[in-house]
């Protein structure tokens, strides 16, 4: 049985899975980031983004902390970090072509806002490909890993978990998507772009994965090419 026909949902992560870490868009957030943390709670940069990694291990994004400790509004927030220049990705035809190929719900399921993978996603070339961009909002702001942010997509798209393959470049995230019988998939990268707390970064090409990852690929691209 090939990928093609052995699954019906495609869920793919946004940033650093649908393209390369290498275009280093994170810095970009990662900046706007600790800038906001630094104006909302008037702290040296140093402080802000302290507390900005912190939050980020806690809780699983540095937004949900500052919900939970600060009342913070959701939607300013993202629209700060998320305003951009999305240049350094490149269109890619290829990978335009792969995923038109796949067969049933094409959907991309992102810690992000809508804006910012509508953005990234046209600018890649694969705008009209997927049935929805399931973003923070979407999910409650419940982000990755968290299980109510997976239950509220599959409650949304009302596909079967073990006809679904997800595509994902933090292990972390993947965990609740093999528990609930979904097909696991590992983007890693040769570039630490995150400079995360440990436990909380991106897996590298050394990098062991773990149990609840079913497969590893340095390259989507080459993933999709082989294994469909």
């Amino acid at each position: 049985m090939t990928a093609t026909t052995r699954f019906d949902t495609w869920v793919f992560d946004l940033d650093n899975t649908l393209y390369p870490a290498e275009c280093d868009l994170f810095a970009q957030i990662d900046t706007r980031m600790t800038a906001y943390v630094s104006a909302l709670l008037q702290v040296d940069a140093i402080e802000a983004r302290r507390v900005q990694k912190q939050y980020y291990f806690d809780y699983g994004t540095t937004l949900a902390g500052l919900m939970a400790r600060h009342a913070v509004d959701p939607h300013d927030f993202l629209h700060h970090v998320h305003d951009i220049d999305v240049s350094p990705v490149s269109p890619d035809p290829e990978l335009v072509q792969l995923v038109r190929a796949l067969p049933g719900k094409r959907l991309v399921f992102t810690n992000g806002s809508h804006a910012h993978a509508d953005r990234v996603v046209t600018r890649l070339g694969l705008d009209g490909l997927f049935d929805d961009y399931f973003d923070i909002a979407a999910a409650g702001f419940a982000p990755k890993p968290s299980r109510d942010a997976f239950d509220r997509l599959i409650a949304k798209h009302e596909f079967a978990p073990e006809r679904a393959i997800m595509f994902e470049d933090l292990a972390r995230n993947l965990e609740p998507a093999a528990a609930l019988g979904m097909t696991t998939v590992l983007v890693r990268s040769g570039k630490d772009w995150s400079h995360e707390p440990e436990g909380a970064r991106p897996a590298g090409r050394d990098d062991a994965a773990p149990a609840h990852v079913h497969h590893v690929t340095d390259c989507l691209k080459s993933f999709l090419r082989v294994y469909i």
